[in-house]
């Protein structure tokens, strides 16, 4: 019996091709000498696609497909597949959520406590010979902090039980209250960075959260303020950020993610108080093998009639009546 068709965007871990070539006849659009011939002749028999890596997976490109019915996304976010739109199209999204929670809390606090310590700062200066000359000057610390989280999702919630283990006192905002937790809930954004001098951005990326992290929002976070973002870079207005940070409007900034990944403006690159990490929130061995696995899971398990095992909210599974 031949396999359904498959169009995978871009590359993808091995894991994933391998596993979804047992169940799939997977098509690699990326290695099309012609890509618009290779989806011209697929029009009617892809089923499924399979997506990672921020490649962009919108009403264009689905709607070439009538018989598309399952895309399967690498990552928790999922802001580059237009799931709306498939959700009113009958076609299910699957992202790979859970799985990454901690190595991303994780990352989090690494990232908080080398910006708050500047301890890539220190390993730089000890490295360049300077200890020799002096010691290195003192630094901020997490003992006078309260973070604010924007988006106390699952990610936001491992974050918190990691700070409050530090001892550091957690708010947070999001587009509604959560009765279930003991934090503090701020109704808006900007009244949250006033009354905090950490602002951890956990939100995802897409319309509703873009650029909320304004001008505003940084001047409200004030002159001791640190900003951490592990969310989406497109959370954040990021000329507003470069000029808070040159101005000192803010403290500092330590950041994984940026507006247009793997772009980084030059201005963040040349400035020692701030922190950047590539992308690695999630990237270890462990994790992106757990990520990998629950892709093809998920879309094995839609061809298998069984359903998917983690749609995203827009399309829900069994579909709402």
């Amino acid at each position: 019996m031949s396999k359904p068709d498959l169009l995978m965007t871009g590359p993808m871990m091995p894991l994933v091709q391998e596993g979804l070539a047992k169940r799939f006849t997977v098509h690699k659009l990326w290695e099309a000498a012609d890509k618009e011939a290779l989806l011209n002749g697929l029009t009617q028999s892809i089923v499924a696609i399979a997506t990672g890596n921020h490649a962009v997976t919108d009403a264009a490109l689905m709607s070439r497909f009538p018989n598309l019915k399952m895309v399967g996304s690498f990552g928790v976010g999922y802001d580059a597949v237009d799931a709306a739109w498939a959700g009113q199209h009958g076609i299910v999204v699957t992202n790979t959520p859970d799985v990454l929670n901690e190595e991303v809390a994780d990352t989090a606090l690494g990232l908080l406590l080398c910006t708050v310590r500047e301890f890539p700062q220190t390993d730089r200066y000890l490295r360049a010979g300077k200890w020799l000359e002096k010691p290195y000057p003192l630094t901020a610390t997490l003992r006078d902090r309260k973070v604010g989280i924007l988006g106390l999702g699952r990610i936001g919630k491992a974050i918190a039980k990691r700070l409050e283990a530090f001892g550091v006192p957690v708010v947070y905002h999001g587009r509604n209250e959560q009765k279930d937790v003991a934090y503090r809930y701020y109704p808006t954004l900007k009244g949250m960075a006033a009354d905090v001098n950490v602002l951890l951005i956990v939100a995802p990326g897409g319309a509703a959260t873009n650029k909320i992290v304004n001008k505003e929002v940084l001047e409200a976070l004030g002159p001791d303020g640190i900003l951490i973002n592990v969310g989406r870079g497109s959370v954040v207005d990021e000329q507003a950020l470069i000029e808070a940070l040159a101005s000192k409007t803010i403290r500092s900034a330590g950041l994984d993610v940026f507006e247009d990944e793997p772009r980084v403006p030059a201005e963040l690159i040349a400035m020692d108080h701030v922190v950047l990490f590539p992308h690695v929130g999630s990237a270890s061995v462990y994790t992106r093998r757990a990520m990998a696995q629950l892709v093809v899971d998920n879309l094995v398990s839609w061809a298998d009639g069984k359903g998917p095992l983690t749609p995203v909210d827009e399309t829900p599974w069994p579909p709402k009546a």
